[in-house]
């Protein structure tokens, strides 16, 4: 968590006024002690009426106003509605990510944008497949960003298994499915595989470096080269 969102944090958390002890803060915000001593004393160096001190605990003396989100009911509607979708995701960082935006969404709205008492009246079940997407996420962006080669097994259109080795280079969201770009090995050529048909996915030890007709860089050429989307065939 960079050090920014971690103050703004600790605002929410002090704003009930309560005594609230720095080892109670800590591992709430899964820092150390020692991190939060000097973040309370950034925190009154700036001005935010906290008062405290080692040992004894930190409170809020005086309420303090974060400034309002200026969207537009349908701005927050579209906002709620990505969440609720990665709300339902196997990916527990993306959760955890979603309900803490959802959060800091609510403490900064003004009175008349808060959240209408019956709900936003959002199902996610249109979203069946872009949820079962979210199962390997986690590994495919580690991988994307380590540049470790994967071994998955793919369901082809006609849902036959297969096993595949990728090189991961891209990740992009279609509006219901997620899909990776990547130089597959087996066809020697890029390819794009849909997240909700890999079945299983396991990480090589084996990197891979950028080489001559297998990079992202190449892939973004061949795409303009051809002024067309990425083949909808996915992983065929």
């Amino acid at each position: 968590m960079r050090r920014t969102d971690r103050l703004f944090d600790l605002i929410l958390l002090l704003r009930d006024g309560r005594l609230h002890r720095a080892e109670d803060l800590a591992r709430r915000l899964e820092v150390s002690v020692r991190t939060i001593y000097r973040d309370m004393e950034t925190l009154q160096l700036s001005g935010v009426p906290v008062e405290g001190e080692r040992g004894m605990g930190y409170m809020m003396t005086a309420p303090i106003t974060l400034p309002p989100l200026n969207l537009t009911l349908t701005e927050l509607e579209a906002l709620h509605l990505g969440m609720a979708i990665v709300g339902e995701a196997a990916d527990e960082e993306l959760q955890s990510a979603a309900a803490s935006l959802s959060a800091k969404i609510d403490a900064v709205l003004p009175e008349d944008r808060a959240t209408p008492p019956t709900g936003w009246g959002f199902a996610v079940y249109p979203f069946k497949d872009a949820a079962g997407g979210f199962r390997f996420m986690p590994q495919l962006r580690t991988a994307i960003r380590t540049r470790q080669k994967l071994k998955i097994t793919y369901a082809t259109a006609e849902g036959a298994p297969e096993d595949r080795v990728i090189r991961p280079l891209q990740m992009e969201y279609w509006g219901r499915v997620w899909t990776v770009s990547a130089w597959c090995e087996l066809r020697a050529d890029f390819r794009v595989f849909r997240t909700d048909r890999i079945r299983a996915l396991k990480p090589l030890a084996e990197l891979f470096v950028d080489e001559q007709g297998k990079s992202l860089a190449d892939l973004m050429a061949r795409e303009k080269a051809q002024h067309g989307p990425m083949p909808t065939q996915a992983g065929m």
